[in-house]
């Protein structure tokens, strides 16, 4: 009888079909609903069901090139209210020509939905957690877990490379910069830096203390790098307003580095004298009141230095906040409205050498 059947499917020239049907298939490339074969572009979600809340479904593009080459995944809009990051990779969607292109790209242009829809800065308003602090989740998670475990099976997992997006949220007037986290594995260490640099940007964070325990890498890049897949975290824009240029610096430097990964013709434009910088100290809020800052984004700054003062509700100054390293003002309280614990500032001290 089996010999029957492949006779009849051999004479019919299904057989004929088969190699090729087989071939499109595995070159297909699947993310969530999105699916897209070589030269093709993919719109879909990411569906994240619902548990101990909601349900929520996140916007995923698969663009996957004619021509064979690297995964890379390029995700913002964890924070829903840095709205630079996310304009800009909502570019990419249209800007990227699958036949122009050597590997795949994954776009994940918004992952904090309610964030954004709601305008709540920081978490995600369904579980009032950060969508950056809680990688690679919990399949039975609150609805920031889950997401998270899925971002990591979905689109950490399946990538090469990954770039992860922010900038300056509601109350944070914020200069741009990047971050690199080496490894202690050449390889990946040397291809990461190479990223960072084709980026462009012209402050680069090396953020040393990063997790390694898989279960607990808490970021999204974190989670991508312990798993051997270099990746960097670029920020520009500022308290909620999106001007051209930032957006130009996430667009053209994503461009660069997709050049640098031979993912698009050409040669990148790395930065040719970044600033490396070695440590990022926080300056919190003692208490409630309303912020008065006297410095901007991007000025230098030595220690002791005034960088603002907060009153009460009377206008009586109840603090001098001092700056308590010398450094960079990466970025400032953007509000006049401050409560116990909030961040005033961050500053970034200078790297005695380059890495």
């Amino acid at each position: 009888m089996l010999r029957s059947f492949v006779r009849t499917f051999a004479s019919s020239g299904i057989f004929l079909l088969l190699p090729m049907f087989v071939q499109a298939q595995a070159l297909s490339f699947s993310v969530g609903t999105a699916t897209a074969a070589p030269g093709q572009k993919s719109t879909g979600y990411l569906e994240v069901p619902a548990g101990l809340d909601a349900a929520t479904n996140i916007p995923v593009i698969v663009i996957n090139g004619e021509k064979p080459g690297p995964v890379l995944a390029l995700v913002s809009g964890a924070h829903g209210t840095e709205y630079t990051s996310i304009i800009a990779l909502e570019k990419f969607i249209n800007l990227l020509d699958p036949s122009q292109i050597a590997g795949t790209v994954i776009l994940v242009p918004l992952v904090n939905i309610q964030s954004f829809e709601q305008k709540v800065p920081h978490v995600n308003p369904i579980d009032s957690k950060s969508m950056n602090r809680f990688y690679p989740g919990k399949a039975d998670g609150t609805q920031t877990e889950r997401a998270s475990f899925l971002i990591t099976k979905q689109v950490v997992d399946r990538c090469d490379y990954l770039i992860d997006y922010h900038g300056g949220d509601l109350d944070e007037s914020l200069r741009p910069y990047a971050y690199w986290a080496p490894t202690g594995k050449e390889t990946q260490d040397r291809k990461s830096k190479e990223m960072v640099l084709a980026f462009g940007l012209d402050h680069i964070i090396i953020w040393r203390d990063r997790p390694t325990d898989l279960s607990a890498t808490r970021y999204l890049d974190n989670t991508s790098a312990a798993r051997g897949k270099p990746s960097i975290v670029v920020e520009a824009g500022y308290a909620g307003i999106v001007e051209a240029d930032d957006i130009a610096l996430l667009v053209d430097g994503t461009l660069s580095t997709m050049r640098a990964l031979k993912m698009l013709s050409g040669d990148p434009r790395p930065v040719e004298n970044p600033v490396w910088l070695d440590r990022v100290v926080d300056v919190l809020s003692d208490g409630p009141g309303i912020w008065y800052p006297l410095v901007k984004r991007g000025t230098y700054v030595q220690e002791g230095m005034k960088i603002g003062f907060i009153t009460d509700y009377f206008g009586k100054v109840i603090l001098e906040s001092r700056a308590p390293v010398s450094g960079v003002i990466l970025h400032i309280n953007a509000v006049p409205s401050l409560k116990k614990g909030d961040n005033i500032a961050d500053i970034a001290t200078i790297a005695a050498r380059a890495p």
